[in-house]
C-alpha cells in the first residue's frame, strides 16, 4: 500500500522546519501527528488547558478535513498532558468536541517538547472505502 503524505511539515516560530507531516494516509486509515493548542503562528494559545484543548481539537479537526475525514472518524487517540492536575478540565473540552462519538483514548501526562504547550492529541481515524481519496 502506498503511503499519502498529508499537508507540510510545521514550521516553528524561530523558522525552524519540524520533520513531519500533518498526517498520512494509508488505505483507509489516517494517522495525525500530534496535535498542539497552537496559534497559525505555532505559539500555544492563551486560556490555560481547555482553551488549548479546544485549538488542538480545531487544528485536528482541519487535518481530518483535509485527509476527507471528520471526528466522527477517529478510532482512537493519544492525549499527553504536561500535569494530571489539568485532566478534568481537559476532559471536558474534549467531551465537548466529541460529543456521543467518543473514539477509544489512552490519557498519559508527560513533558511536550513545545514550551507553553499543556496537551498534545495524537489520532487515528478511518474512513469508509468509498470516501477515500486516491
Amino acid at each position: 500500500m502506498t503511503v499519502h503524505r498529508i499537508g507540510l511539515p510545521p514550521v516553528l516560530p524561530n523558522g525552524a522546519k519540524v520533520p513531519l507531516v500533518p498526517a498520512t494516509r494509508v488505505g483507509n486509515l489516517i494517522f495525525c501527528s500530534g496535535a498542539l493548542g497552537v496559534d497559525a503562528s505555532f505559539k500555544p494559545v492563551d486560556g490555560g488547558v481547555g482553551a488549548q484543548t479546544r485549538q488542538a481539537i480545531a487544528n485536528l479537526k482541519a487535518v481530518l478535513a483535509e485527509a476527507g475525514a471528520t471526528l466522527a472518524d477517529v478510532a482512537k487517540t493519544t492525549v499527553w498532558l504536561t500535569d494530571l492536575e489539568n485532566f478534568a478540565e481537559f476532559n471536558t473540552a474534549y467531551a465537548e468536541a466529541f460529543g456521543d462519538a467518543f473514539p477509544a483514548r489512552s490519557t498519559v501526562t508527560s513533558a511536550l517538547a513545545i514550551p507553553g504547550a499543556l496537551v498534545e492529541i495524537e489520532a487515528v481515524a478511518a474512513i469508509p472505502e468509498t470516501d477515500k481519496k486516491s
